[in-house]
């Protein structure tokens, strides 16, 4: 082709993209003048599967104790009533459609803890996503947080707390420290960037304002105040009580910090001055045992959750450590997992369990003895 030819279609192909680019903008601008004149209902959250009301734990005829409540996903758990959106959402919808074409669902990859707030907001960290994400059951909307700094993002978030203030507190273990979040998702500084080498799970003590924070690479239980200032160390590396074998998940209820003392294979709980009281757990082949403890949570009655990674069960202990039931097994199915990693409750007796290979968490709500 000669050079007067190429030069001519690419000063063609130039105009048509200018023209295509000129005629997205005006589109979307069109959409968003006509948006900011309408008003939208927000959407409304639901659990997938919700109403499987049959599925419960144990089976059968004996009681049940737990009722499958369903599984967040992302924003698919969000649903718009079709005659409560308003005409200039649809016209945005369309015009985002035509400038960016078909978009992916926004959904978890690869969550791995979360908590909930006083309003219900869900708090889910993932690590795949590198982000924050928030089931705002308040606003309708679901939302991902994925900035540690103003100019940074997270990297591998991995337990989450409330913290003063309405804050959350981030674990993210590659920045090797804690990130302050604001209740909107903006962020506020790092606690522990130059003691904190690989952090992982975390827990406040909020009647004292103490954070403990799991340093898995150092096998140490860290603790800071509120101001973000080391107060002291706890344990080292070893088999011993108070000692630990890469420590991740943690939990404070009732003046005692729950520790997953992973590699050891075990659940240890401290007082709230840091002195060891009790542990449970062992290495072995049988349901109930703790070859790979991740997530631990206690909830209002007094029953001890852990997630065991290993053979993908939730067990559910009493407060001697004793077992009561496992929940799970491998697989993808409702009541199944792969490669679970976090839980966590509500004050409504909700059992939240980040299935991190599925890409969901699972919700269980607890029926009582009297169910």
């Amino acid at each position: 082709m000669s050079k007067p030819l190429i030069m001519m279609f690419t000063k063609m192909y130039a105009v048509n993209y200018r023209c295509s680019l000129s005629l997205s903008l005006v589109l979307l601008f069109m959409a968003l003048f006509v948006l900011s004149g309408c008003s939208q209902k927000p959407s409304v959250m639901t659990f997938d599967n919700a109403e499987r009301d049959d599925i419960v734990w144990p089976a059968p005829p004996e009681r049940a104790r737990f009722r499958y409540v369903g599984q967040l996903t992302g924003e698919e758990n969000f649903s718009d009533n079709p005659a409560e959106i308003s005409f200039g959402v649809k016209i945005f919808r369309w015009v985002v459609g035509l400038v960016s074409g078909k978009t992916q669902p926004n959904i978890l990859q690869r969550p791995q803890g979360g908590v909930v707030d006083e309003s219900g907001r869900i708090f889910v960290t993932d690590v795949s996503r590198q982000a924050v994400l928030v089931f705002d059951v308040v606003a309708g909307q679901f939302v991902v947080w994925n900035r540690a700094t103003e100019f940074d993002s997270f990297h591998t978030p991995i337990g989450i707390v409330q913290g003063p203030n309405e804050e959350l507190w981030v674990a993210d273990s590659k920045l090797g420290a804690v990130v302050r979040l604001s209740a909107q998702g903006e962020p506020l500084g790092w606690v522990g960037d130059e003691e904190l080498i690989h952090p992982t799970g975390i827990a406040r003590d909020a009647w004292r304002g103490r954070v403990y924070v799991a340093d898995t690479k150092t096998h140490e239980i860290k603790i800071f105040d509120d101001n973000g200032k080391l107060i002291r160390v706890m344990g080292k590396k070893g088999e011993g009580p108070g000692e630990f074998n890469a420590p991740t998940y943690l939990h404070f209820v009732r003046d005692e910090l729950y520790v997953t003392d992973t590699l050891n294979s075990r659940i240890q709980i401290f007082d709230a001055s840091g002195k060891f009281v009790r542990s449970f757990g062992r290495r072995g082949l049988f349901v109930g045992d703790l070859p790979r403890p991740k997530g631990v949570a206690v909830d209002n009655n007094g029953l001890i959750y852990v997630v065991e990674s290993f053979y993908d069960y939730l067990l559910v202990f009493n407060k001697k450590g004793e077992l009561l039931m496992p929940v799970g097994g491998t697989g993808q199915g409702i009541g199944q997992f792969y490669l679970p990693a976090g839980v966590w409750t509500d004050n409504k007796n909700n059992v939240y369990v980040a299935d991190m290979f599925n890409g969901r968490i699972v919700v269980l709500a607890f029926l009582g003895d009297g169910a």
